[in-house]
């Protein structure tokens, strides 16, 4: 079986357009949460959102391009650019038809569909739709535009498990490259869904956090006065690369995609399964697809969305599957500074897996100031402040509605 490993990675997060800035300010304990400038949210229960800041689509695109496509693929193609340049790779010198992509997305295209919707609803003579409506719209379009872009002739999709998508697009690239059937694949989730539609429906559902009063202190994994998840946005893009075809081409790597696991909750739509039955299933899957002991694991990137259920299920799974050395990983909770990008956080939390494991150091949970007392407070959340610690294996942890798991592992390379 052929082995993966990452060999480039690109990022547009609400705390940094590039991987570095993104690391940096993770590492720092910076909070990306604002009051939301992409609306008028003074009619939400929620008025305040991760947004990505600064973004200039002019640097990516043309501008009669720019109104041909969505948000979300705007930011995956950006985020994709900057993952392509940091592989160092020479795409003239490679087989394109041995170069797949497969880009992730919860709810793909809702800003467009949102829009069109509101003009078509309030147009009081012929209705008419923009002709850019469906191909901005669909979720798999922004796998198709790098296709496109690049002259990827490889395999070529979209995964949408709700939250759990981007792990679950990584995975299937890990499949991939171990059955010989691409030599790259481009993986990872973009998601653009700070709208009116999107905040509102979650607000009803109970789902956010409604501290409008002090947004940057919202998103509180684990924390006793946590009220909901915060909505966050951009993209999270990795070269996964056969380990032959990377040496051959003297790239840089950063470390060894070692195996996943993924599994059901077969529990509830939108809610975790009480003791973390999914959760459970995928990470023992992980472990085992990747030959690893649980004393093996020293970072877990949790999924962590700062929920009254979620977060209290996920350490009841973590301890199940930990068991004596629960107590002796490193955890920590990113959601708390980049708030929850949905269909993207697989693959940004899983750039933060990889530059742990790079650089031995671990972001950290912040805004937590009293562990809930459902949740073992011996259990290490990182607390305030990155922890410098030898990190040989980072897993990470993502959950969705409809009761998807999955669970990716990171670990440092050796030949």
């Amino acid at each position: 079986m052929k082995r993966a490993v990452i060999t480039g990675i690109g990022a547009i997060t609400p705390i940094g357009n590039n991987v570095e800035d993104f690391w940096q300010n993770l590492i720092n304990g910076k909070s990306g949460a604002s009051l939301i400038t992409r609306f008028d949210a003074s009619r939400h229960k929620t008025k305040f959102a991760c947004e990505v800041k600064d973004f200039d689509p002019l640097n990516f695109f043309e501008k009669q391009e720019v109104r041909k496509i969505d948000l979300f693929s705007q930011y995956a193609i950006a985020a994709t650019d900057e993952c392509i340049k940091d592989s160092g790779i020479d795409l003239s010198a490679c087989d394109l038809n041995k170069f797949g992509v497969i880009i992730a997305t919860g709810i793909g295209g809702i800003q467009t569909f949102e829009e069109e919707i509101f003009n078509f609803s309030v147009n009081d003579s012929v209705p008419r739709f923009s002709p850019f409506f469906i191909t901005k719209m669909i979720s798999n379009i922004a796998a198709g535009h790098i296709s496109i872009k690049y002259g990827f002739h490889g395999i070529s999709y979209t995964v949408s498990s709700a939250c759990a998508s981007s792990n679950n697009a990584i995975s299937n690239a890990l499949d991939i490259i171990r059955t010989g059937r691409a030599n790259v694949v481009i993986a990872g989730g973009a998601e653009a869904s700070v709208t009116q539609s999107a905040i509102g429906g979650f607000n009803s559902m109970k789902a956010l956090s409604t501290l409008n009063e002090s947004p940057e202190t919202a998103s509180r994994p684990f924390d006793k006065s946590r009220d909901g998840f915060v909505a966050g946005e951009g993209a999270g893009i990795l070269m996964i690369e056969e380990l032959e075809h990377a040496l051959a081409r003297g790239a840089k790597i950063y470390c060894e995609l070692a195996g996943y696991g993924a599994a059901s909750d077969a529990y509830h739509v939108a809610a975790t399964h009480p003791e973390g039955l999914g959760a459970i299933l995928a990470m023992n899957s992980a472990l085992a697809d990747s030959g690893l002991t649980p004393d093996e694991v020293s970072y877990i990137n949790a999924h962590a969305t700062s929920t009254p259920v979620g977060d209290i299920s996920e350490c009841r799974a973590i301890e199940k599957v930990f068991g004596s050395f629960a107590d002796k990983i490193t955890i920590s909770a990113t959601k708390s500074m980049t708030g929850h990008l949905l269909g993207a956080a697989g693959a940004v939390e899983s750039i933060a897996c990889v530059k742990s494991v790079l650089h031995n150091l671990i972001p950290p949970t912040i805004n937590l100031t009293e562990v809930d007392p459902e949740i073992n407070p011996n259990l290490n959340f990182t607390i305030g402040e990155a922890c410098k610690k030898e990190v040989n294996v980072a897993i990470n942890n993502t959950f969705g509605f409809g009761g998807h798991t999955s669970t990716t592992v990171f670990k440092k390379y050796s030949h």
